[in-house]
């Protein structure tokens, strides 16, 4: 089985460090992941520079990554303003976040529900207007739909609804995100049967899950066992959200890709090439913390890449 890491560290990562990655050093870093295999990275955002200005670069960002063939450029939009500038950059996927939580919605994109769904329906409409060859996947993510701090649980009727309305608005599909770090496997298997009750299978098909309480993997595999075959993941566990106190990290890019091919799960990326990667993200940002048991650890003697390790068959017998 195939399995879809998209690396969501240039954007979700990077709007949360103190410091600015140096344009060359971004461009570096997409260049190593592509290197290392991977085939879809989300590369910024389109918000204004004054709110992340770490991001400021992305349409420059955008246009270096479309460089490399087969590789999927995606980018979160907070509106129609950033889809705008999205689409004249050439991204071929865009993201549009809308938390479950409507105080968690007003924090993050100062918008209520309603105002969020009429954005939807003013991007789709621009996709549409566009030839087919250049229409991007669109993906409306429900984001705080495992919990959110500042409303606690939100019920699985407006979670429904929403799922529902993001489809209807012109949608092409709806990501679970799990934006506070609330998720458990239970919760996992359960959402995602949930909103796929409602919307179809084919409309849910990836999580962005965080590894606040430690459960990131476990999510992982959780999500797998109900069919979700793509995940999000940041190199050093880079990212949060601002508006979600204590929400940060991401589940770690080498950990998740070890784990999977240790499992037999395809997924064309090469652990050394992203410690590679990763050593870009290290120069480019000495003073942030970076996280991930297979840096600090290395691999195991052995092993033999995308299946179980190899074993000494003189020492087996």
């Amino acid at each position: 089985m195939e399995i879809l890491v998209s690396e969501v560290g240039p954007r979700d990562g990077l709007q949360n460090v103190k410091a600015t990655m140096p344009t060359e050093a971004k461009k570096a870093w997409i260049d190593a992941l592509v290197a290392a295999g991977v085939s879809e990275i989300e590369v910024g955002s389109f918000v204004p520079p004054k709110l992340i200005p770490q991001l400021a670069d992305t349409a420059e960002i955008v246009a270096h990554a479309r460089r490399h063939p087969g590789v999927t450029v995606a980018a979160l939009v907070p509106n129609r303003r950033g889809a705008e500038d999205a689409l004249a950059a050439g991204a071929h996927k865009l993201t549009l976040p809308l938390s479950v939580s409507e105080t968690h919605s007003l924090a993050n994109l100062r918008k209520t529900h309603d105002q969020v769904i009429e954005e939807v329906k003013a991007v789709a409409a621009m996709i549409r207007g566009r030839p087919e060859d250049r229409r991007p996947h669109f993906e409306g993510s429900l984001s705080t739909v495992f919990g959110c701090t500042l409303e606690g649980m939100i019920p699985d009727a407006q979670i429904l609804s929403l799922a529902s309305r993001l489809m209807e608005a012109g949608c092409d599909e709806v990501g679970l995100s799990d934006t506070t770090g609330y998720a458990t496997p239970g919760e996992v298997k359960r959402l995602v049967k949930l909103v796929r009750g409602e919307v179809g299978d084919a409309a849910v098909q990836g999580l962005h899950l965080h590894n606040t309480r430690g459960l990131g993997l476990a999510n992982v595999l959780a999500g797998i066992e109900v069919g979700i075959a793509t995940f999000d993941a940041s190199q050093g566990g880079l990212g949060g959200c601002p508006f979600a106190p204590g929400a940060s990290g991401n589940i770690v890019t080498e950990d998740l890709v070890f784990m999977l091919q240790s499992m037999g799960f395809t997924t064309g990326i090469s652990i050394e090439g992203l410690l590679e990667a990763r050593k870009i993200v290290a120069a480019a940002l000495p003073d942030e913390p970076l996280y991930g048991f297979i840096a600090d650890a290395g691999l195991p003697k052995g092993w033999a890449g995308e299946g179980v390790q190899t074993r000494n068959l003189k020492e087996d017998a």
